[in-house]
């Protein structure tokens, strides 16, 4: 997807991927990863979720990096936080107690801009992504976090019925983009379609939300 399509979006208030709410996966399943508090946590493509504000009370450091510099100030406004604002290496950054933001490119993260990473949470990340992007993604994920353990959020449905974003990303993908690096384990696959009437609303038979556990 090109920068604009999302700049778009955050602009003309088309997210409808946002939760108002912290994701119930991320509360039930977390603890399978069984990352110490005082953990280091990364959130790519993060939106202005309010994982990261779960993540945070949990003890971790969070670091997130968004796309949209509207995202990333409604994030802050709309959790009553007074971030300061810093820049490394040409990329913004924004921080309040123990979240850090990145507004800036994915792709353009480097290791040394990111900092150290112990663990990494992707709810709304790989399943943006058309298919020409989920291989370099997946590349880039491992080569900035390393192979620490990772929560993956995805869905699963007949794409031919209905265009991403969100993309429908089976599990034979997420096998062959991350089995070279890890053990991959899908701790719950559910049919979400009852309570989606959008996608109902576009012929959808199904939906299936599925939670994977990525680890070494």
């Amino acid at each position: 997807m090109e920068a604009d399509f999302w700049h778009n979006r955050w602009e003309n208030n088309r997210t409808g991927f946002h939760l108002d709410e912290v994701n119930p996966y991320l509360k039930m399943y977390w603890p399978a990863l069984n990352v110490k508090r005082g953990a280091r946590v990364f959130v790519p493509l993060s939106g202005k979720t309010r994982d990261l504000i779960w993540l945070a009370e949990q003890g971790y450091e969070v670091v997130a990096i968004e796309l949209s510099p509207l995202a990333v100030a409604a994030f802050f406004n709309e959790n009553d936080l007074i971030p300061e604002k810093h820049e490394i290496e040409g990329m913004e950054y924004w921080q309040s107690g123990k979240i850090t933001l990145f507004c800036g490119d994915f792709f353009a993260l480097t290791t040394e801009i990111l900092g150290k990473v112990d663990a990494v949470y992707d709810r709304a990340s790989l399943i943006a992504l058309p298919p020409a992007m989920r291989q370099s993604y997946a590349q880039k994920l491992t080569e900035l976090c390393q192979r620490v353990p990772k929560l993956l959020i995805t869905l699963e449905y007949e794409q031919s019925k209905m265009d991403g974003p969100p993309f429908s990303v089976s599990e034979d993908e997420v096998r062959a983009l991350y089995q070279a690096n890890y053990q991959v384990k899908q701790l719950s696959a559910q049919d979400v379609l009852g309570d989606n009437a959008k996608f109902r609303e576009k012929g959808l038979d199904y939906m299936n939300e599925c939670i994977y556990q990525l680890e070494i």
